[in-house]
């Protein structure tokens, strides 16, 4: 999956500001792709975090 597709999936989600980190994945269809994406490409995970609108410090927590 690229990142247009990963927008496009985020841009379908009402109401980000709101939500959990784990709610924005369910929310949004990225949970099982973030999830492998964590254990093969840490980049990719980055950019689904950053494509969720989660802040650059807990990004830097979660990816630890």
């Amino acid at each position: 999956m690229d990142i247009e597709e990963i927008n496009k999936k985020v841009e379908q989600v009402d109401g980000l500001g709101g939500m959990t980190v784990n709610e924005r994945l369910y929310e949004s269809g990225l949970m099982e792709i973030y999830d492998n994406a964590m254990k093969n490409d840490k980049e990719l995970a980055k950019s689904i975090l950053q494509a969720l609108k989660v802040d650059n410090p807990s990004i830097t927590e979660i990816l630890k």
